[in-house]
């Protein structure tokens, strides 16, 4: 979307998405008229390469986003197939949240005499208020996790594991106790995960359960709280995830569960910190008699989109028409490819729902449905 933004200014410039988790044929079409710029996720730019239906022998700036996480998420491979197809003579980016060795590594592979740019956060980190909990296992921090949620109410809270074993037991406990939760790890299908991140950013979700890896371009203006259900394996993600909250001035909370193998985790985050780090009391247990606090957004799915020549303007004007909801009860509107996506205020939603399937977007008929 960035890339197609940026790119307006240059005449009859084709870019194209080449993603995993969609129909290939659209893809395939696209491929045979060709294109100037190619976003894409290693798996599905492998696939299309190993079938000869895309080169790269013309590749002259060659792009990685998110290396880190590529590397996590086991695409080594597939990279390596596609740094084998480009030329030798290429400028090569990449970009990464961390720099552990494995990208020091991949750097030097991939690289010639390459320039290390490093932007420092202008992150206000006294804007966060840090709070630690000493649990000895899985079970204290399930029951220090439910206690805090319930005693804030948080609107929109990340809760990080460190394994997707781990994000999609503690999900799966949080869903069972009443709470509106997605999980995010690295198994989902593309869509599956872009839907989940929409879902949350829009506030139809209050709780997200992820990994690190799966987290990464998590980017949501107003975010309550950070809770670490496992301590992160370094400082610097550390950092990272608590920066998630308490951004453009507002207050943000990061709450830390640590046991007893966590001591030079802690050592180095006191070193950081520039003090001393003592567990402190978790809320009184009289909060388990609260209610988990419910979205107060919903979105919806409507199954058209910019090829149809849907705009944002046409599905607010489809929802506050006549008999139609108010304006300040539409959140967020998405528009995509071959759907969109808004966001209601929940008490208004099955209003909105009707009034959309009812009527016309664009002067069609669309289908639309809740997003769950």
């Amino acid at each position: 979307m960035e890339i197609r933004r940026l790119a307006r200014g240059i005449h009859n410039i084709k870019v194209l998405t080449l993603c995993g988790g969609v129909p290939m044929g659209p893809q395939i079409g696209s491929l045979e008229h060709g294109a100037h710029i190619i976003v894409g996720t290693p798996g599905r730019i492998l696939d299309h390469m190993e079938k000869g239906r895309l080169s790269l022998a013309e590749v002259n700036t060659l792009v990685l986003d998110e290396a880190d996480r590529m590397l996590e998420m086991g695409f080594q491979p597939a990279l390596d197939a596609i740094f084998e197809e480009v030329p030798q003579d290429r400028q090569t980016l990449l970009f990464s949240a961390t720099y552990p060795a494995q990208i020091k590594s991949i750097s030097q592979q991939i690289m010639t005499s390459p320039v290390m740019v490093k932007v420092e956060s202008n992150h206000d980190d006294s804007s966060i208020s840090q709070y630690f909990y000493r649990c000895e296992g899985n079970k204290d921090r399930m029951h220090a996790l439910r206690l805090l949620l319930l005693k804030h109410q948080p609107e929109s809270a990340v809760v990080f594991c460190n394994t997707k074993r781990d994000v999609k037991d503690v999900a799966a406990v949080l869903e069972n106790d009443g709470f509106s939760v997605v999980a995010l790890h690295g198994d989902l299908e593309q869509r599956d995960r872009d839907q989940m991140l929409l879902k949350f950013a829009n506030k139809s979700t209050t709780i997200m359960v992820a990994t690190d890896v799966a987290a990464r371009g998590l980017d949501i203006d107003a975010l309550d709280a950070v809770i670490n259900y496992h301590m992160a394996y370094d400082t610097e993600v550390h950092i990272h995830r608590i920066g998630r909250t308490g951004r453009a001035g507002s207050e943000g909370a990061a709450y830390t569960f640590f046991g007893p193998e966590d001591g030079y985790r802690i050592a180095l985050l006191e070193d950081h910190l520039e003090r001393d780090i003592k567990s402190q009391a978790l809320p009184d247990e009289s909060v388990l008699n609260n209610t988990p606090r419910s979205p107060e957004m919903v979105t919806l799915h409507i199954d058209a989109g910019k090829k149809n020549k849907v705009r944002p303007g046409d599905i607010l004007g489809a929802l506050t028409g006549e008999t139609g909801i108010e304006g300040a009860q539409v959140g967020k509107i998405k528009v995509t490819d071959f759907r969109s996506y808004v966001a209601v205020k929940r008490h208004v939603a099955k209003k909105a729902l009707k009034k959309l399937t009812s009527g016309k977007i664009k002067g069609r008929k669309c289908r639309v449905w809740q997003l769950r």
